[in-house]
């Protein structure tokens, strides 16, 4: 079959409309059709092709050159059919080789789809986004909201956890200013759990990422403030109040707390804490009872827990012992616990201390002096700090002082601090000797308290030290000794006794006289009061 000329431009426009309004599909059909070689006729007359394309029967095909969607063809497929197509290839080939020409539509079929499908999409959100937050949503309702608001965001080095809180914070609370305060009291607390759910996901994609250990610090930090907030939030005079109030709201968001804050899956959010504070705000024993119940269900059926997530749940049911005050339910509960971590239990020293239940405090910390010994360095910290708040309120410290004694030598230094705090200098040389600390070392200001109230109390100290720099055996040890030889001297001139000053001298240059060196830096000083 000779190959029919049209102009280069109408081709090209044929094309265009062909990408508007063929499948990739017909297409694929009409191109086996052109391949075949099923268009036998071809003609141009009046400005439209007239083709015949024989398959099990002929089919007769009229295309517009000016229209493509004035095309017809006698066959029962759905319009455009592929004989139409076929006869555009066949139509084609005299410009280029139509199997490229099959892929170039196809491409750019399906890119604009694509197209349309993102314009689309990018309307849905705009829809979504612009829907109107109501105070009659549900709180499910609320958190969809909250979603649309921020769908994708994500988290970068530019972008970071504290970025997003703050932008939330920033979004989301201004849209209730008009509200009820006890609506707007359970909103801002769905804000700060959105705040953390979200975090909560970043941090998830973003843990094999080579900024994995920045952002798990930024994350913990991030939502220990956050967690300050909603902490420092139920601390409002009409807390209570508002929850009553909205009862209803409150009960959802504590349904919409429960499913994950127990999961325990080794986030830097601490759920268990968030978890806890909202119950402990609950006010109705009915809703806590049922909680109880369901949480016992949970550990006794749950067969594939680890043992940290064991311990959670043990945790959560001993937690609403504790808000009926019932201490000794509540431990045998806890004895249940694989590993007894100091930093679970900082909910209710803070509580206690809140409330100034100074007993209640001493014995939760009772109750953790054992898990002391392997606590984190920040844990202890706090810890001895609260152990200091407890002795100061209950007008004695000898139980915290026999806690200290007993974690030396990791708690020397809240140890040593708090006996020059409470003005116990003998206590404390006698600590810093047998820890054979050098006055070099301790502060100025610390010799100067001790100097205060009894200088003789500071000589075992320089004794002990003047030995041992003696006993190293090289000469800049020899020039520390003379160093704290002429501290020592102004003790004793000090104190008025310059006999026993010569008497020590002598004895130390006729202990030592053997070693060459050290009689040479001796000698330097001026050894008489």
């Amino acid at each position: 079959m000779l190959k029919l000329h049209i102009p280069k431009n109408r081709m090209k426009e044929l094309i265009k409309q062909a990408q508007l309004h063929y499948d990739p599909s017909i297409l694929e059909l009409g191109w086996n059709h052109f391949h075949r070689g099923h268009v036998k006729v071809l003609t141009l007359e009046k400005g439209a092709l007239e083709a015949k394309v024989q398959e099990q029967k002929d089919y007769k095909v009229h295309i517009p050159l000016s229209r493509l969607t004035g095309s017809s063809c006698i066959c029962s497929e759905e319009k455009p059919c592929s004989h139409m197509a076929a006869v555009l290839f066949s139509l084609y080939s005299s410009f280029g080789r139509p199997e490229l020409l099959l892929q170039e539509l196809k491409q750019a079929i399906q890119t604009k789809r694509r197209t349309q499908r993102s314009q689309s999409l990018k309307q849905d959100r705009k829809a979504e986004r612009s829907a109107k937050l109501t105070s009659r949503q549900t709180i499910g309702e609320w958190h969809k909201w909250f979603e649309t608001k921020f769908h994708g965001f994500a988290v970068t080095h530019q972008q970071s956890f504290d970025t997003f809180a703050s932008q939330v914070q920033e979004t989301l609370i201004p849209e209730v200013e008009k509200w009820e305060p006890e609506l707007q009291f359970i909103y801002q607390i769905n804000v700060y759990v959105f705040i953390l759910r979200k975090m909560e996901t970043f941090y998830e994609e973003t843990k094999s990422t080579y900024l994995s250990a920045y952002h798990e610090q930024n994350c913990r930090t991030t939502s220990a403030d956050i967690i300050s907030k909603l902490r420092k939030l139920f601390k409002e005079p009409k807390a209570e109040t508002w929850i009553k109030k909205a009862d209803n709201k409150w009960s959802e968001t504590l349904s919409i707390l429960g499913p994950f804050a127990l999961n325990e899956i080794n986030s830097p959010i601490d759920w268990l804490y968030v978890y806890r504070l909202l119950w402990w705000k609950d006010t109705l024993p009915e809703r806590k009872q049922r909680e109880v119940e369901q949480l016992g269900e949970r550990r006794t059926s749950s067969h594939s827990l680890n043992p940290r997530q064991e311990d959670v749940l043990c945790i959560a049911l001993a937690h609403f012992s504790v808000i009926r005050k019932e201490w000794e339910k509540a431990c045998s509960i806890l004895d249940n616990l694989h590993e007894r971590r100091a930093s679970d239990f900082f909910f209710y020293l803070e509580e206690a201390r809140t409330h100034q239940e100074w007993d209640v405090l001493l014995d939760w910390l009772r109750w953790l002096k054992p898990s002391m010994t392997k606590s984190s360095q920040d844990d202890f910290r706090l810890l001895c700090q609260y152990w200091m708040e407890v002795a100061k309120h209950t007008g004695s410290d000898q139980e915290w002082v026999e806690v200290m004694e007993s974690l030396l030598p990791r708690s020397f230094y809240y140890y040593t601090g708090y006996l020059l705090q409470t003005k116990r200098y003998q206590q404390w040389v006698d600590l810093q000797l047998s820890n054979q600390e050098s006055p070099l070392n301790l502060y100025t200001m610390e010799l100067k308290a001790v100097e205060e109230t009894d200088p003789a109390l500071l000589l075992p100290l320089y004794h002990q030290s003047i030995e041992r720099a003696i006993l190293e055996k090289n000469r800049s040890s020899y020039k520390i000794a003379v160093r704290l030889l002429k501290e020592l001297q102004e003790y004793y001139r000090i104190l008025g006794r310059e006999l026993q000053w010569k008497q020590y001298i002598t004895f130390l240059s006729d202990k030592y006289a053997r070693l060459r060196a050290f009689q040479e830096e001796f000698k330097k000083g001026k050894w008489v009061l």
